[in-house]
């Protein structure tokens, strides 16, 4: 299942292109940049990314790129059926 990542065009000025770049070459995730994401105190803040729907943000670009490729190794081990009732 391949994941989905926003950034905000208005993040960029953390440094946020490389790892939009690298994102872009996986195999496992969509790095999707759009105008805006709404959340602009969090954008003139830090570097964050939209992980799912799920703010990542992190004092560093290093720090957010640790945090999302957690949540793609997670992601990896999760069962995608663990969430459906049981039937008998």
């Amino acid at each position: 299942m391949r994941v989905m990542i926003e950034f905000c065009n208005g993040n960029r000025h953390h440094g946020t292109e490389s790892l939009i770049l690298e994102l872009e070459n996986r195999e496992d995730c969509d790095a999707i940049v759009y105008g805006c994401l709404g959340n602009c105190g969090e954008c003139f803040a830090m570097p964050f990314a939209m992980v799912e729907g799920q703010i990542k943000a992190a004092e560093s670009v290093e720090l957010l790129r640790e945090h999302i490729l957690t949540t793609l190794e997670e992601d990896e081990t999760k069962d995608p059926f663990a969430d459906l009732p049981y039937l008998d």
